[in-house]
């Protein structure tokens, strides 16, 4: 799953880019390819006997060491940490994306100090968080299907917002109209993510 999303964001760079390109210096794209390229060439030393905690875990070190910058401390913390979250878990179910959902967006919020509103990645992750816990109780397939949407949801509604954090900030109203790249990204890793459980 995770190698898919990596293929998935790789592919995506040139979109990525261009929503960057929108409210900052376009780099964003970029820096997620270079990123996921990591993340591939460490998860095809491991295997799934690692432990789903380790698997996430060396998927955020991977970003957090090639990305650079604050993509790469913030998406290596989502992954880090919502991976050191399922320390002692043998399924990725749904009440394991609860757990790992919940630990990131609560290590992204407090390493970018960005919060609900700010026009950041958290706009999709924090929505995505909450329906997770909404729907552990559900088979991973369905949790995720709700997680992608709610990402989705917190994405589009980025482009309502005034940006308060990073070099979007500067821009002011003119921020107003384009979704954060950021959240553009939550949305293709958990989408991607959704798709691989359905397949």
């Amino acid at each position: 799953m995770l190698l898919a999303v990596a293929d998935a964001v790789i592919a995506a760079e040139p979109a990525l880019s261009e929503a960057d390109r929108n409210l900052g210096d376009g780099d964003h794209g970029l820096g997620m390819q270079r990123g996921f390229e990591a993340v591939k060439a460490k998860l095809e030393t491991m295997s799934g006997a690692d432990g789903i905690d380790k698997l996430f875990s060396a998927t955020g070190m991977a970003m957090m060491s090639s990305m650079g910058g604050a993509s790469g401390a913030i998406f290596g913390t989502l992954f880090r940490d919502g991976g050191k979250a399922l320390a002692g878990r043998e399924v990725f179910d749904g009440a394991a994306l609860a757990v790992f959902l919940r630990a990131a967006c609560d290590g992204v919020m407090t390493r970018g100090k960005a919060k609900p509103g700010d026009k950041t990645m958290v706009d999709a992750l924090h929505p995505a968080a909450e329906k997770a816990e909404e729907v552990a109780g559900a088979g991973v397939g369905e949790a995720l299907s709700a997680v992608a949407a709610a990402a989705e949801g917190g994405r589009d509604g980025s482009k309502a917002m005034i940006a308060t954090l990073g070099r979007a900030r500067t821009l002011g109203e003119a921020s107003i109209g384009h979704p954060d790249a950021g959240a553009c990204s939550v949305v293709v890793i958990f989408r991607t993510m959704s798709d691989f459980a359905a397949a």
